[in-house]
C-alpha cells in the first residue's frame, strides 16, 4: 500500500513558505487537489520538464545485484564476520573428528564396510521444497505481499547457497562414505563437502524461522530449523554425507539466508521512502510517499 503526502512551495516574493498539504486521497475528495492537477496540467502543456523519482530496478537487475553483492561479501567482511567465520571452521573440525563414528552408526551391520549405497537424493529435498512451496502458496492465497517477499528470500537464499555448495564440491573433491571409509579423503574426485541438501534445507528454513510475525517465532523456528535438521539428518542416514559435511552445509545455508533477509530489509528501507519535486502552478510541490506492506 502506497501512501503519499504532499507538500507544497508557494512563491511569495523573495520567500518559499513550505505548507503542509493534506494526503491526495483527502485532497481530492475534499476538493482541494484541483489546482495542484491543473498546474500540472498547464506546465505539461507548456512543455516545461517534470521531476519524477527514478523507476525502481526490476526483478533481473535486483537479483544480479545481489548476486554480485553476495559473491563478493568477503571483500566488506569487518572483524565479527571474521570471527564467525572461524567459529564456522572450529565447528566443521569437531564434526569432522566424528565422522567415522556417526557413519559407523548408521551403517552398523551392514553386509559391506562401505555401508549401503548412496540414496534419498530426490525425497531428502521434498521438506525444504514444501516449506518453500507452501509458504508461497499461502501468501498467494490470501495476497500477502510480506508472504510473497519471504518466499522470494527463500528462493533467492537457495540458489545462491546451492550455487556455493557446487562450487565448493568441485574444489574439496571430498570422497561420500559409501565409495571410501576414510573421512580424510579429500581431493579425490568425489562430491560430497558440503551437503548441498543440507544447505538449501537450512537456506529455506533459516528464511522461514526468521521472518513473519515475532509472535510466532518459537513455532516458526520450530518449523525452519527442524526442516533443516531433518534433512541433514536423513542425509546421514541414506549414507549420503558425512557429519561435517552436513555441518558446513547448515552454515553455509544459514549465512546466505541472513545475507538475504539483511539486504530485503535495506532494500526496504532504501525504497520506502521517496521524494519528488512536481511543478504547480505558481510555484512547486514536493511530494513524499512510503510504502506500508501487509
Amino acid at each position: 500500500m502506497r501512501i503519499r503526502t504532499r507538500f507544497r512551495a508557494l512563491t511569495l516574493g523573495a520567500a518559499l513558505p513550505l505548507v503542509l498539504a493534506i494526503p491526495a486521497a483527502h485532497a481530492q475528495s475534499a476538493g482541494q487537489g484541483t489546482s495542484a492537477q491543473a498546474g500540472q496540467q498547464s506546465y505539461e502543456q507548456q512543455g516545461l520538464p517534470i521531476r519524477y523519482p527514478p523507476p525502481r530496478p526490476g526483478f533481473v537487475e535486483r537479483t544480479l545485484k545481489d548476486a554480485a553483492a553476495y559473491y563478493t561479501a568477503p571483500l566488506r567482511w569487518n572483524g565479527r564476520d571474521w570471527e564467525y567465520l572461524g567459529g564456522t571452521l572450529a565447528a566443521i573440525a569437531i564434526a569432522h573428528h566424528y565422522d567415522t563414528q556417526v557413519r559407523t552408526h548408521f551403517d552398523s551391520g551392514y553386509k559391506t564396510p562401505l555401508g549401503p549405497p548412496n540414496s534419498g537424493s530426490i525425497t531428502d529435498a521434498l521438506p525444504g521444497a514444501a516449506l518453500f512451496l507452501g509458504t508461497w502458496g499461502y501468501a498467494t492465497l490470501i495476497g500477502s505481499h510480506a508472504g510473497k517477499g519471504e518466499a522470494w528470500n527463500m528462493l533467492e537464499s537457495g540458489g545462491l547457497s546451492f550455487v556455493s555448495a557446487y562450487a565448493l564440491k568441485y574444489i574439496v573433491r571430498r570422497q561420500r562414505p559409501d565409495a571410501t571409509t576414510d573421512p580424510n579423503h579429500f581431493f579425490g574426485g568425489g562430491t560430497s563437502f558440503p551437503s548441498e541438501h543440507a544447505t538449501a534445507a537450512f537456506a529455506v528454513g533459516t528464511v522461514f524461522a526468521e521472518s513473519g510475525n515475532p509472535k510466532y517465532r518459537w513455532i516458526r523456528r520450530t518449523i525452519g530449523y527442524g526442516v533443516g535438521i531433518y534433512t541433514a539428518y536423513s542425509r546421514l542416514k541414506h549414507n549420503a554425507h558425512w557429519l561435517s559435511d552436513t555441518v558446513a552445509g547448515a552454515a553455509l545455508g544459514m549465512a546466505t539466508a541472513h545475507f538475504v533477509m539483511d539486504r530485503s530489509r535495506q532494500r526496504r528501507e532504501e525504497e520506502g521512502t521517496e521524494f519528488s519535486v512536481v511543478p504547480v502552478q505558481g510555484g512547486m510541490m514536493l511530494a513524499f510517499s512510503t510504502n506500508l506492506q501487509n
